[in-house]
């Protein structure tokens, strides 16, 4: 117990690991509760905001519960409740936000809530930036805290109610130690120079989170493994995979619980092979749920025998993937050695500087550094003695 009690500083420096004790917190899960996080909301300028959602046991990701750290207070807030949550959306659009990992969270709201950030410190990518090795929340709480996160919620199901009174600790954690922690790595970035590196990072987060995610294509079908499959086993698997989708938004679960990719590939090999219909069929079962949906299964593997497969839709190639000249492989070759020199020598991860596709791209073509790269990336880029070299591709 004693452990306990030391102090923070003191128990980094003795390497002494504890578990947090959850801060007390306020549950909001009724109507008319929402009044004093509005009220503290209305008071300052920033609030630490964490989400926790459910994609493991639903067909749409939702979020299902909101948590903030508002002047000292945690406020747990139940997504799921019949609250009215206009006002406190709008109000969190005008405030400067403390997250961790925030791009998953930003796209979520913004395709639920068409949420949109105005300012935002990503512990994240500010602890990518000064290069530490595990980047995690819960790693960065054991290393600046000392403090062994539980891992046991991480799985749980956020969307069953009522929520335990272990899950609204854990969630409360998430937020409880983001703005002690934000100083720390703000200290660290200004002596290395970095505040505005992370500036820039957070704000193309932002920008891309207001697309949200990328919405399915026509060609999501072609699942793992289908590039295999020719003909007739193609036009089933198309029509096999709408119909799991179909069942899956029905019964609001993931589609992966209807049934797994490799029974659809399955029946695609099969309609391949040229089995019939009754043959496909015995060649899966669908567990508890078979004989619900063994009907609407044969009805699917009917149509897609019947489906011509020279209507199904095609893959668009994208011309700007060409392959690269061999005169451009070797400018890609020395920008990547003159990169990972680079940032070798500044003690920063090499893919923070620009990535392998961005290092195809400026091989490709050096007069897009500006539009491709953040500013700092660019600066840094330009100190690559191979990108200004006499024999470098000309813009």
């Amino acid at each position: 117990m004693i452990k306990r009690f030391l102090p923070r500083v003191a128990r980094r420096l003795l390497g002494v690991k504890v578990k947090p004790e959850p801060p007390a917190y306020q549950l909001i899960d009724q109507p008319g509760q929402l009044q004093p996080l509005l009220d503290a909301l209305d008071q300052v300028k920033e609030v630490a905001l964490d989400t926790e959602a459910d994609n493991m046991n639903c067909y749409r990701t939702k979020i299902c519960l909101l948590q903030f750290l508002v002047n000292g207070k945690v406020f747990l807030v139940d997504a799921l409740a019949p609250l009215d949550f206009n006002p406190l959306y709008e109000r969190l659009e005008t405030k400067h936000l403390i997250m961790h990992g925030s791009d998953f969270d930003l796209r979520l709201l913004h395709d639920l809530r068409e949420f949109e950030a105005t300012s935002m410190f990503d512990t994240m990518l500010a602890a990518q930036l000064l290069n530490r090795q595990r980047v995690g929340l819960a790693a960065l709480m054991e290393d600046y805290f000392g403090f062994i996160m539980s891992k046991e919620s991480q799985k749980a199901n956020w969307s069953r109610r009522p929520l335990t009174k272990k899950l609204l600790d854990y969630a409360s954690l998430d937020v409880w130690h983001l703005f002690t922690l934000r100083d720390l790595l703000t200290k660290e970035l200004n002596q290395l120079g970095r505040l505005d590196w992370l500036d820039q990072q957070c704000r193309r987060q932002i920008e891309a989170a207001k697309v949200g995610f990328p919405s399915g294509d026509e060609n999501a079908w072609r699942i793992g493994k289908s590039e295999k499959i020719r003909g007739q086993g193609l036009s089933v698997l198309h029509d096999v995979w709408h119909w799991r989708e179909a069942q899956a938004a029905r019964l609001d679960t993931p589609p992966f619980k209807v049934c797994n990719n490799s029974i659809l590939i399955r029946l695609g090999q099969a309609a391949e092979e040229g089995d019939s219909e009754e043959t496909i069929l015995t060649k899966i079962n669908l567990g508890r749920r078979h004989d619900r949906l063994i009907g609407s299964l044969r009805a699917a593997v009917r149509s897609g025998l019947a489906r011509d497969p020279q209507t199904l839709p095609r893959r668009v190639r994208n011309r700007d993937h060409r392959s690269l000249t061999p005169r451009e492989i070797a400018f890609q070759d020395r920008l990547k050695a003159g990169r990972d020199e680079l940032a070798q020598r500044l003690n920063l991860d090499a893919t923070l500087i620009a990535n392998r596709t961005q290092l195809a791209i400026l091989a490709r073509a050096p007069d897009e550094l500006d539009s491709l790269l953040l500013p700092w990336q660019a600066d840094l880029v330009r100190q690559i003695p191979a990108f200004s070299a006499p024999d470098a591709p000309s813009a």
